[in-house]
C-alpha cells in the first residue's frame, strides 16, 4: 500500500486568502461546533460550490487529520498492535471505495492491504492467498507474455520522440485487466477505463479541494457498482471457463488458494481487482523515476554507468548469490528511488477535540531514510547494486537467527501453505513474518533486511515486490535490446500527467531507438 502525504491544513487551503483561512480555522476549533455546522460554513468560504456529502466526508476529514514521522526501523518488524493495518487508509479517500464514505467490509469485501494482521487468519493467511497469484515462478509462463507485448506496444517506431507516459497511461489499462482477469482491448467497458483513470487521478493529485480531484472522485463513486457488476460477471466467466488461459490471471489463484472461505471471499477477489488500482498506478511513477535517471541530455551518471555495465556483462547470470545481477540493479533502483515513501498504521488519536467531533490519525514508517540509514550500509547514498551479494535474505531470518539478534524467541514461528492450484509451491515466512516462496524445491527469497525497504517490513512487507521487479527487469531488457535512449523533448507546454500516487509530472520524456 502506497503512504500518501496527508496535507495540512494551509496546504489544502492555499486558493483561500488569510482572512479566509482565519476563518475555516476558527470554525475547527472552536469550542461548540459542530460537523454540521462546519460543513455548511466551508461550502460559504470555499470558492468551489462542492455539495455538502463530499465536504462532510472529503474536505473535512482531510482538516482533522494529523500523521506522524515514525522512527527508522533497525529491524524490519513493525509492532502489530501499535502499528496496525487495520483501516490504514487515508479516512477521505474511504468513498472512493464504499458507497457508505466509509469501510464495510463484511458486505462490500476488503483488501489485505487495509487489514490489520490479527484480521487476516492463521498466520497471515490473507497475505499468502493474495501471494500466491504473484510468486516468481508464476511469472515468466504466466505473465510474462503479456508484460513484454506491452513494452513492445509502447516502444514502437511510431511512438518515438512523443511523450513517453501519456502513451504509458493510455494502454496501461489493458495490461492491469489482461493480468487481473484475462480481459483486453475491447472487451473492457469504456467505463471500466474512465473509472480506473479517475481513481489514479484522485490519487496522484490528492487534494480535495481542487476541482480536478472532486470531479473525478465523484466520478468515482457514480462508476463503482458499475465496475464491480463487471468484475463480478467476469470472475464467473472464468470460472464457467469462458475465459481464455485463465491460469494466466491472478484471479485465477485467489479462487483457487482462497477457495471462497472467511480469508478470501468471492468479494474480497472482486475488491482486490479494483483495490489494485492503488498497489499497481506505482508501477507509473516507477518507470518515469527510471527513465529520468536514463536521460542522455540529463539523468544520473552513476546510475547510466552502472546500468550499461550489468546489461554489459551476463546480467541474468547466477552467480552463487541469491539475486542475478540484474535482480541487483532493479533492487537498488527501488532503494534509491523509493516510490513508495512509507508504510502507513492507523493511530488511535486523543485530545481536546475528541469530543467535537472524529480526528484521524496515522503512523507513517518511512522507507527511503530508512534504507539510507548508515546504520544500515557503508555508503548509504552511493548506487551500488553489490551491496546485495551478501545481504540476509528471508529464508536465512530463522530461528537460530533470531537468537543471534537477541530475541528470547522467534518473533514470528515458520508457517507453510501449501497451494491448492496444481503447483508444488509451499509460502513460507521468515522470523520477521515476511513471506516468500518454495516451487519445486527453489526457493525463492526477498531480501529481508531493514536495509532495503522500498516494499515495507516484515510481515506488513508488499506482496506484489516479485512481480513488480520481473516487470522491470522486463522493461529494461527491452530498452538495452533496442538501444532505446530517453531524452527531453523540450516542450514550451508539456502535458501534466498522473503517473503514481502523489505524483503529477511533466511529460516531456520521450525515446529514440538507435
Amino acid at each position: 500500500m502506497s503512504f500518501f502525504p496527508i496535507l495540512n491544513i494551509d496546504e489544502i487551503l492555499s486558493s483561500l486568502s488569510k482572512k479566509a483561512k482565519r476563518d475555516v480555522k476558527k470554525e475547527l476549533f472552536s469550542q461548540g461546533s459542530d460537523k454540521k455546522h462546519i460543513a455548511l460554513r466551508l461550502r460559504e468560504i470555499l470558492p468551489i460550490a462542492f455539495d455538502l456529502p463530499y465536504i462532510e466526508n472529503v474536505i473535512f476529514p482531510t482538516l482533522v487529520t494529523s500523521v506522524y514521522q515514525g522512527e527508522k526501523l533497525s529491524l524490519p518488524m513493525l509492532d502489530e498492535e501499535k502499528f496496525t493495518k487495520e483501516n490504514a487508509l487515508p479516512y477521505f479517500l474511504w468513498g472512493m471505495l464504499y458507497d457508505d464514505w466509509k469501510p464495510n467490509l463484511e458486505e462490500d469485501g476488503l483488501s489485505v492491504f487495509i487489514q490489520g494482521y490479527e484480521n487476516r487468519g492463521d498466520y497471515n493467511r490473507r497475505k499468502r492467498i493474495y501471494y500466491s497469484a504473484l510468486t516468481p515462478d508464476l511469472y515468466r509462463p504466466m505473465y510474462g507474455d503479456k508484460i513484454t507485448a506491452f513494452f513492445e506496444q509502447l516502444f514502437e517506431p511510431k511512438n518515438a520522440n512523443k511523450p513517453l507516459m501519456r502513451q504509458y497511461l493510455d494502454t496501461y489499462f489493458d495490461l492491469y485487466w489482461d493480468l487481473h482477469l484475462g480481459v483486453k482491448g475491447d472487451a473492457i467497458p469504456e467505463e471500466v477505463r474512465e473509472i480506473g483513470e479517475s481513481f489514479n487521478t484522485v490519487l496522484a493529485y490528492i487534494n480535495p479541494v481542487e476541482d480536478i480531484v472532486h470531479d473525478n472522485y465523484v466520478r468515482v463513486r457514480a462508476l463503482r457498482q458499475t465496475l464491480k457488476d463487471w468484475i463480478d460477471e467476469k470472475i464467473e466467466e472464468l470460472v464457467q471457463g469462458k475465459i481464455q488461459n485463465p491460469e494466466k490471471t491472478f484471479v485465477y489463484y485467489w479462487l483457487k488458494n482462497g477457495e471462497e472461505g472467511v480469508d478470501f471471499r468471492r468479494k474480497d477477489v472482486v475488491f482486490e481487482c479494483f483495490h489494485n488500482f492503488v498497489a499497481l498506478s506505482q508501477w507509473g511513477n516507477t518507470i518515469y523515476q527510471i527513465i529520468s535517471r536514463l536521460r542522455e541530455d540529463a539523468g544520473d551518471a552513476d546510475i547510466k554507468e552502472s546500468f550499461i555495465k550489468t546489461m554489459s556483462s551476463d546480467f541474468d547470470r547466477e552467480d552463487g548469490t541469491p539475486f542475478t545481477p540484474l535482480d541487483r540493479f532493479v533492487m537498488e533502483l527501488f532503494r534509491t528511488i523509493s516510490p513508495n515513501a512509507g508504510s502507513i498504521s492507523t493511530l488511535e488519536e486523543t485530545g481536546t477535540l475528541e469530543a467535537l467531533y472524529p480526528r484521524y490519525g496515522y503512523v507513517v514508517t518511512p522507507h527511503q531514510q530508512t534504507s539510507e540509514y548508515p546504520r544500515h550500509w557503508q555508503n548509504p547514498r552511493d548506487f551500488d547494486p553489490n551491496r546485495y551479494i551478501n545481504a540476509p535474505t528471508s529464508e536465512q531470518i530463522n530461528q537460530a537467527k533470531a537468537r543471534e539478534i537477541g530475541f528470547a524467541q522467534c518473533p514470528f514461528h515458520k508457517k507453510s501453505m501449501e497451494v491448492k492450484d496444481g503447483r508444488k509451491t509451499e509460502l513460507t515466512n521468515s522470523a520477521f513474518g515476511t513471506v516468500y516462496g518454495i516451487t519445486d524445491g527453489n526457493i525463492y527469497p526477498v531480501c529481508d533486511y531493514a536495509g532495503y525497504a522500498p516494499f515495507g517490513f516484515g510481515y506488513r512487507r508488499c506482496p506484489g515486490e516479485q512481480l513488480t521487479v520481473e516487470l522491470l527487469k522486463d522493461f529494461l531488457r527491452k530498452v538495452w535490446k533496442d538501444k532505446i535512449e530517453f531524452k527531453n523533448l523540450d516542450l514550451e507546454n508539456p502535458q501534466k500527467v498522473p503517473v503514481g500516487p502523489v505524483a503529477v509530472v511533466d511529460d516531456n520524456i520521450g525515446f529514440i531507438n538507435n
